[in-house]
């Protein structure tokens, strides 16, 4: 495979998973409490929002990397 198909066709699955998976959730760790040597901690959900957008950009540029490596040979 091409570079320029490789770096297109990641792009266009990334920009599809952008606007299948809008949100990414992950953990983090908290100190809630320390008291001398005790500390309290907690875990906590978030997620980053994805806007659509910025998956639908990243489709369309992969779609068209795929296209104008295509049409080059």
């Amino acid at each position: 495979m091409r570079p320029m198909t490789t770096i297109g066709a990641i792009l266009a699955l990334a920009g599809l998973a952008a606007l299948v998976l809008p949100y990414i959730p992950f953990t983090t760790e908290e100190t809630i409490l320390e008291l001398g040597p005790l500390e309290a901690s907690a875990e906590r959900e978030r997620s980053l929002a994805i806007p659509p957008f910025v998956g639908i950009v990243l489709l369309v540029i992969g779609a068209g990397l795929l296209v104008f490596d295509r049409s080059r040979r």
